[in-house]
């Protein structure tokens, strides 16, 4: 009887000996692939000359809602359209407003929000123009002003270190599991 017992407790080791590997395994994976993929519409579209920027204001509803990501392309702001909508530096801060009038022998852009009665009160120069906004994705705003800011670096650091850890540990059972097959053989 205690020999059946014994053969019955192997089987077991065997068995519960692969599950919390392949599952740390599987949930690291899981993990880090979220972050990568999290990471990917902030990090491709810079490597292919776009900058991005996040609506944080109404004035261009409902065309650019407030927390859309924004895709901007380089442009020449002496061939920028009327109807276009362009981003442009305002005291420091990003701004995206469609192009109402090209004045190029002033170098300045008349612009004006979706959302507002009237056009912006100065003219936009030419030389803080960013380009135009090419496209723009609702909600992922807020996706990254979290992880720009100090706090939301930090928090995916330690979220990709938990996947990287949880992948050491399910390999690091297996290997001790293989370890404990070989003694006993």
């Amino acid at each position: 009887m205690a020999a059946s017992g014994t053969k019955k407790q192997k089987r077991t080791s065997k068995g519960g000996g692969k599950f919390l590997p392949a599952l740390c395994g599987f949930l690291g994976t899981l993990i880090l692939t979220a972050v990568i993929l999290s990471a990917l519409p902030l990090t491709i579209p810079r490597m292919m000359g776009y900058e991005i920027f996040s609506v944080v204001s109404g004035s261009m509803e409902p065309t650019l809602p407030v927390d859309s990501l924004v895709y901007v392309e380089p442009a020449d702001p002496a061939e920028i359209l009327p109807g276009e909508i362009v981003a442009f530096w305002r005291d420091g801060v990003a701004v995206t407003h469609r192009t109402v009038e090209n004045r190029r022998e002033e170098n300045s852009l008349i612009t004006r929000g979706d959302a507002n009665d009237m056009e912006d009160m100065e003219p936009v120069s030419y030389l803080n123009v960013i380009g135009r906004v090419k496209y723009h994705v609702p909600g992922l705003g807020m996706l990254m002003l979290y992880y720009v800011s100090a706090e939301g670096k930090m928090r995916l650091i330690c979220i990709a270190l938990a996947g990287a850890l949880l992948n050491l540990i399910g390999s690091s059972l297996l290997r001790w599991r293989r370890e404990k097959e070989r003694e006993q053989t």
